[in-house]
């Protein structure tokens, strides 16, 4: 009877040992929410004997990542071990050609351990993001991971989030910050606009003046555009070297981030003619600008124009690995080509129609330089006009017309539209508010975002690649700033383009946000607090 007594007594000492003995310190909340989770009962607790098991030899910088945050949660060295297994107290990291789809992941965790497979190294990063949100401490300050299964993978292919640098400047260190913001979000393109009537942001060797004149305005305009004539006589500027910008693409590479560049052309280019001015319809001089707006003066569409364009384009791919290459092409005012003969000569020997006509010539002709070096060319929804070129991308941003009209006829879209995706807009009553260049998003509205329009059939929406999110920055002078207004309007929109639109649900997406918001105050990011109850 003893000896039965003993055995009980050391099976239930065992099942204490191995069983959580109080329950989770919290609901478990993630962003974007996965595409199946289930819950379980206990969890594994990190320590400082866990080990980070790996299994497979293409992983990249993952397993580093990933003792780079538990070691900073534990305080403690956690030990990387390749190849054998273990049975318990583990964070294992494996590459699994069963899992389908390179972004996609799944997660298994218990009491013994927890368990992140992907096809790609990739997958395994957004099992990590995913992780990171699992993690809750329990009364005694230990980390737990709640025993759950998820079975994850984006609903779209293409999640991106830009940032305009032309008006204002912003130093790599934020620029590094942003990407993180991206990757933590699970977003994979950081969509860079580098150059802008205001300011050239990216060094070009050939073309040194583009920085040391280009890169620099007089002064800046004080208050909103449209109404002031008050500048700060200030001289504002700034570029990045050919080297940050290898280091900036790295970075964002690293973590599974492609870095969209954008050329502005033949519009949003008095920067580059206050630099070359004989690349302008009309004889100069021109300054680099000082207020916000559409400029008249543009590219000429000459014969030195397109070599100075294809020489910029090449320093500028030789930096950049993207499949896609961005030229912008939006607002173009066609005066200036309306009042050179040298255009009108051009319209006549090509038989174009008018100026719009001829905006799509210039367009096709970059377009085929970038297809000959294996790139492809995106441009805002103006390249509709006059004719879309033949391999172009469209990205819709005044409205979703022109990506219902390109999708239509067979070309990729990216969905951009104002109404949802230009987080410079007020996003609360502008009286409350700092000044911003207009318009109104808030975040609710944002998430209420349905990329793939009604009006496409099922063929016809597979051309949506997927949606952006826009930070334009006449009316943002600091990093700070830029975080306000991308946050948390980034996190409505990622749940939009990862998660499937029947788990969509507002309120529960405010819930989880309020346990994500950790994430960003770690970060020290400057997000803004409408949508929390503070």
């Amino acid at each position: 009877m003893l000896k039965i007594l003993t055995i009980v007594l050391v099976i239930f000492v065992v099942m204490a040992c191995e069983s959580p003995q109080e329950e989770l310190p919290g609901p478990i909340h993630i962003v974007p929410i996965p595409l199946e989770m289930t819950v379980d009962k206990g969890y594994f607790q990190v320590g400082g004997n866990t080990v980070i098991h790996t299994v497979g030899a293409d992983l990249g910088p993952v397993p580093g990542y990933v003792k780079e945050y538990f070691d900073g949660l534990t305080g403690k060295d956690l030990t990387i071990q390749y190849g054998e297994s273990i049975s318990k107290g583990y964070i294992k990291l494996e590459l699994a050609g069963a899992v389908e789809g390179k972004e996609a992941y799944e997660i298994s965790s218990s009491r013994k351990g927890v368990s992140v497979k992907a096809s790609t190294a990739h997958g395994l990063f957004y099992g990590l993001q995913t992780i990171k949100q699992l993690v809750q401490q329990d009364s005694k300050g230990n980390y737990v991971i709640p025993a759950v299964m998820i079975k994850d993978a984006p609903r779209f292919g293409y999640r991106g989030m830009h940032l305009d640098v032309g008006r204002h400047f912003y130093p790599v260190d934020f620029i590094k910050k942003y990407i993180d913001l991206i990757a933590l979000h699970k977003m994979n393109t950081f969509h860079w606009h580098l150059t802008e009537d205001q300011g050239w942001r990216i060094e070009i060797k050939k073309y040194p003046k583009l920085t040391e004149i280009g890169a620099y305005r007089k002064e800046t305009v004080v208050g909103h555009a449209s109404n002031s004539k008050a500048y700060d006589g200030i001289p504002y500027g700034g570029f990045y070297t050919q080297q940050q910008v290898k280091e900036i693409v790295k970075y964002a590479g690293d973590r599974f981030i492609t870095v969209l560049p954008e050329i502005e052309m033949p519009g949003h280019s008095q920067a580059v003619l206050a630099a070359y001015p004989e690349f302008a319809c009309k004889p100069g001089p021109y300054e680099v600008a000082t207020t916000w707006g559409v400029m008249k003066d543009v590219l000429c569409p000459t014969e030195e124009t397109f070599s100075f364009l294809q020489d910029v384009l090449t320093e500028v791919m030789a930096l950049f690995p993207s499949e896609y290459i961005h030229i912008g092409a939006d607002e173009c005012p066609k005066d200036r080509w309306k009042e050179s003969q040298y255009a009108q000569d051009l319209v006549k020997r090509e038989g174009l129609k008018d100026e719009h006509e001829l905006q799509s010539y210039f367009v096709r002709r970059i377009e085929k330089f970038l297809n000959a070096n294996d790139r492809k060319l995106v441009g805002w929804d103006e390249i509709l006009e006059g004719g879309l070129s033949p391999n172009a991308t469209v990205m819709s941003w005044r409205g979703e017309k022109g990506g219902i009209e390109a999708a239509k006829q067979g070309h990729e879209v990216i969905m951009s539209p104002t109404t949802y995706c230009y987080f410079d807009y007020y996003q609360a009553d502008p009286e409350t508010e700092e000044l911003s260049i207009g318009g109104f998003l808030p975040v609710e509205k944002v998430y209420g975002y349905e990329p793939i329009p009604a009006e496409l059939d099922t063929d016809q929406a597979k051309y949506i690649l997927g949606g952006q999110g826009n930070v334009w920055t006449e009316y943002m002078k600091t990093s700070k700033r830029v975080e306000y207004m991308a946050l948390p309007r980034m996190s409505a929109l990622a749940e939009v383009l990862w998660s499937p639109g029947d788990k969509k649900d507002y309120n529960h997406f405010v819930e989880r946000m309020g346990s994500f918001r950790k994430h960003l105050d770690a970060m020290e990011v400057n997000y803004a607090r409408h949508i929390f109850q503070d």
